[in-house]
């Protein structure tokens, strides 16, 4: 079982007294007055050897994996092999260099952005795994053959404990390579991916962008070749380029990030769910149709009714653009989606909603705007909403905050980073959000949460404010 509450309040304040950051505070909240050192917001460059293929003939690379069922018994392994298709076999096992599994992946792929062909594609299933195992994978042939590994969640259970990350608009930058490399410290074990992924759309030749989704699967293997990365699409994937002739939505997405849609009878990869550990995991498309009757809508519908807080306590939303946020950048973007969902996620007594897409931090109270959109209100039944917009893409950081801070922001700070929610049992979890303070990872912004459904069904959460 977990620490006491005492203990993890304890644990919480010795955190943010360790931050030692100045803050500006109002009647409403906290902006920090941190300013971070800028480093400049272009691309690594192609040649530098963080982006280099591995070595080897045909070895494949832009390694990641994703959970592949429901209940997290299941990996999908995805790749690239450049040259030729090679091997479409991944063996695995519970010890290194032993390998008592195969299986066999999906029929290689190619496809065609403009005037590029892409490698060889590979998609495979792993299932039937342990709970809570550390397995070894295999791909490829020879000696190009590549070894990795990760680790299957807890069973679903009330009481499992299990760490999260959570990252967005990462982008291929030094900064978003900061946040990898401190991310990859934090101990935690399935990446949040709250959108915008490559930001290759940048670059006006279609052989550049699609060059820049090779060069950005090879920048993010290191972490998530070795632990699932739940993914959310951003705008950034939308990719619509009739100039090109390029008029198919999400399409080197689609191809690249397989999700396990289908397991949660979802019609559509952009918007599924997962349950692992103690969490129940809902993914929405910002930028695909939300509203009353459309598919999206129907799905969220029934998926809330398969929500048992019993069997996974903490349910979770993750979106690209923020319902509710504070900055100049991207403000009241999201005002469709907040009048169309935000009244299932209060009735549902969601935990917490994270987003990117403005590229800061920011961590709001609970409130809701069913009564007034424009006059938030204490809502203990609400959702806290997070933005975490700040890997470190090219765009760089939205730094105009609007004034005064609103009362239902409770702190926010232009800087780069990640966050982690370690969930301690069925009633308590822990959040921090990193700044990358030049070179350094610093716990900038803490909080203890409270579980929206057992918390609140035994009486401890009296306000907005506890929770």
């Amino acid at each position: 079982m977990s620490e006491s509450p005492r203990l993890q309040l304890l644990l919480l304040l010795l955190c943010i007294i360790s931050s030692s950051i100045t803050v500006r505070k109002t009647n409403a909240g906290v902006t920090s007055s941190y300013i971070r050192g800028e480093w400049p917001s272009d691309d690594i460059p192609l040649n530098d050897p963080i982006l280099a293929p591995p070595k080897g003939y045909n070895a494949p690379q832009q390694v990641h994996i994703i959970q592949g069922d429901y209940d997290g018994k299941a990996v999908i392994i995805s790749w690239i092999t450049p040259d030729e298709p090679g091997s479409n076999t991944v063996k695995y096992g519970l010890s290194r260099k032993k390998y008592e599994f195969s299986a066999q992946g999906d029929t290689v792929q190619k496809y065609k952005f403009y005037n590029y062909t892409s490698g060889y594609i590979h998609r495979c299933l792993l299932d039937g795994l342990q709970y809570n195992s550390k397995y070894y994978y295999l791909l490829g042939d020879g000696n190009s053959s590549r070894t990795f590994s990760f680790r299957t969640p807890p069973e679903i259970n009330p009481d499992a404990s299990y760490k999260f990350g959570i990252i967005g608009d990462l982008g291929q930058t030094f900064n978003s390579l900061e946040t990898l490399n401190h991310y990859k410290e934090s101990g935690a074990e399935t990446v949040l991916f709250v959108g915008d992924l490559s930001y290759a759309d940048q670059y006006d030749d279609g052989l550049d962008i699609a060059v820049r989704w090779d060069s950005w699967g090879r920048l993010a293997e290191q972490s998530a070749a070795y632990q699932p990365w739940i993914w959310t699409a951003g705008n950034h994937e939308i990719e619509y380029f009739p100039n090109l002739k390029e008029v198919v939505t999400f399409k080197n997405f689609a191809y690249r990030y397989p999700t396990p849609h289908l397991a949660s009878e979802s019609s559509s990869p952009l918007w599924y769910a997962v349950r692992r550990g103690p969490a129940h995991i809902i993914v929405l498309s910002s930028y695909s149709p939300f509203v009353r009757y459309t598919p999206q809508w129907i799905w969220l519908m029934e998926e809330f009714k398969k929500v048992d807080r019993k069997k996974t306590p903490w349910l979770i939303v993750l979106m690209h653009a923020p319902l509710y946020s504070s900055n100049e950048a991207h403000y009241m973007e999201a005002e469709g989606m907040r009048i169309v969902f935000e009244s299932w996620f209060v009735e549902n007594k969601v935990d917490v909603v994270f987003a990117g897409h403005v590229h800061a931090y920011e961590r709001s109270h609970r409130v809701s705007g069913l009564m007034n959109s424009f006059e938030p209100a204490p809502n203990k039944s609400a959702p806290i909403y997070i933005t975490v917009g700040d890997g470190g893409n090219q765009e760089g950081l939205a730094a105009k905050y609007r004034e005064p801070q609103p009362d239902y922001s409770a702190f926010r700070e232009a800087s780069y980073g990640h966050s982690t929610l370690e969930i301690k049992n069925r009633t308590h979890a822990i959040y921090h959000w990193y700044r990358n303070d030049d070179g350094k990872r610093v716990p900038a912004d803490s909080f203890v949460f409270h579980n929206q459904y057992w918390a609140i069904e035994k009486g401890t959460v009296s306000n907005m404010q506890s929770s």
